[in-house]
């Protein structure tokens, strides 16, 4: 896709002028282009003078953590790549501390020391103090033994919750990969709950469900915990987990709550996978998931009989039963003043067959949506869809800046961009990925992931999430490009 392709797309839909979103709408395909282009250009970066991102003008950059050569954490840690979703929180002394996911998959040996769930796999978290220029001061494993640790969320009272995007374990059988999970001690498909200051439990919250998680939001008013689910050939869910007490007074998420399922009023199984019209609001109900914990027969040491295919489906499985919508690869979201807004990365497009067996390239055949569930209407609005790979392609993690645009991480094939959504509808270049290996080799297709600015807005936290993967600093006058 041309790098030239990619300027501003102007809000036009009157539709949802009174309505909790107004002015982040964003046009229908055919849309005329604003007048305003931002451009990106090569800005070097201050680790060693190389140019990794093409960024605005006024614009500067550092990466750390970069995997392509060995990195060893303060602990000992030898740091595996695949940076994945990550959450910045205020530290000592104008520093930020960054609890960062690691999406490892298959069996393995842990992260590093410290909590350990399964000794037997390689995903986890760390945790990173930096500056607002991204110079590390401090760096330690702050969770093992989980895997393929995708995105995650922010908790308001101090902590990152880290997601297992899988269901393997030693009663289920070979994920895509074809790696037997035999050797797996415990189940998987869990979040986790990462503190800020001390050691993780290393307890999986269970009854947020046992699924291919991606990302979570808190929503600090009603209490509730949002989940999204990335079930890649399968259709996925859009999930609210109801703490029994509401961590804003405990501290902590407990394990003792009831996971329901989103659903749209009187259209059971909508097929929300396919094309909207934007600005359309669905009223929603919640549908309650009886088994959100399955755990199936077999025989230690010895393949399971359960197939991954049926224990990755189990626990949406039985709110579809019940009338819950289907969603494309539900993937990053974030909780702003009342909205949880959230990506369908293959959303859009003719509906995806349903029921039906997996889909080899992806449930969903469009390039991408952004909803907007608002927790107190309990409406559901399709603020704005892709009508191509030449306007947004494939939308991933998402974080909002102090000013309300949203920041989408794209996860594409060919180039990748940074891109923003303000309040205004305007979908914009914020960064491209122009990374080459050591050898020269160009990196273009490596996605970005775990966007996330410091509590004071200065700095947007990124990484690109590959088996080499690496993170970065970006500061600059957000302001004036309308983040």
């Amino acid at each position: 896709m041309p790098i030239e392709r990619r300027t501003l797309l102007k809000a036009t839909l009157a539709v949802a002028a009174a309505g909790p979103f107004a002015g982040l709408v964003a046009a229908p395909a055919g849309a005329r282009t604003s007048a305003r282009p931002l451009g990106l250009v090569p800005i070097k970066d201050h680790r060693d003078g190389i140019v990794r991102l093409h960024l605005p003008r006024g614009f500067n950059y550092r990466s750390f953590h970069d995997t392509e050569f060995p990195v060893v954490l303060d602990d000992g840690t030898h740091l595996p790549g695949r940076h994945d979703g990550m959450g910045a929180f205020a530290g000592p002394d104008d520093t930020v501390v960054l609890i960062r996911n690691h999406e490892v998959n298959g069996p393995g040996a842990p992260l590093g020391p410290g909590p350990l769930y399964d000794p037997m796999t390689a995903g986890g978290t760390t945790t990173i103090q930096v500056t607002k220029q991204g110079e590390v001061l401090a760096a330690h494993n702050s969770l093992a033994g989980t895997q393929m640790n995708c995105s995650g969320g922010i908790m308001p009272w101090g902590a990152w919750v880290t997601c297992e995007e899988t269901v393997n374990g030693p009663d289920v059988g070979a994920d895509f990969t074809g790696a037997p999970n035999t050797s797996l001690t415990k189940p998987h498909g869990f979040v986790f709950e990462v503190p800020l200051h001390g050691a993780a439990t290393a307890e999986p919250i269970t009854q947020a469900g046992r699924f291919a998680h991606e990302a979570v939001s808190f929503d600090p008013t009603e209490g509730v915990l949002y989940l999204t689910e990335d079930n890649f050939g399968f259709p996925s869910g859009f999930y609210r987990y109801r703490p029994r007490t509401n961590p804003m007074t405990s501290g902590s998420l407990d394990n003792d709550g009831t996971l329901e399922m989103l659903a749209v009023v009187g259209t059971p199984n909508a097929h929300l996978e396919a094309n909207q019209v934007q600005g359309t609001t669905y009223p929603v109900a919640w549908v309650p998931i009886a088994d959100p914990d399955p755990s199936f027969p077999y025989t230690p040491g010895q393949p399971a009989p359960t197939t991954n295919d049926e224990a990755i489906s189990y626990v949406g499985d039985q709110g579809r039963a019940q009338g819950a919508a289907l969603f494309s690869r539900c993937e990053g979201q974030v909780y702003d003043d009342g909205v949880v807004y959230f990506t369908a990365t293959q959303g859009g497009g003719p509906v995806a067959p349903y029921p039906a067996g997996p889909a080899p390239t992806g449930f969903g055949n469009g390039t991408g949506q952004v909803w907007a569930y608002d927790t107190k209407a309990q409406t559901l609005t399709c603020i704005f869809q892709s009508p191509d790979d030449d306007v947004l392609d494939f939308p991933d993690n998402i974080t909002t800046s102090n000013d309300g645009t949203l920041v989408i991480c794209e996860d594409s094939a060919g180039d990748n961009f940074l891109r923003g959504l303000t309040r205004d509808g305007e979908l914009f270049d914020i960064g491209l990925n122009r990374l080459r290996s050591s050898s020269g080799a160009p990196r273009f297709g490596d996605e970005f992931a775990g966007s996330t600015f410091s509590p004071d807005g200065h700095t947007l936290f990124v990484n690109i999430q590959a088996s080499r993967g690496m993170s970065f600093a970006i500061w600059g006058p957000w302001r004036s490009i309308g983040v």
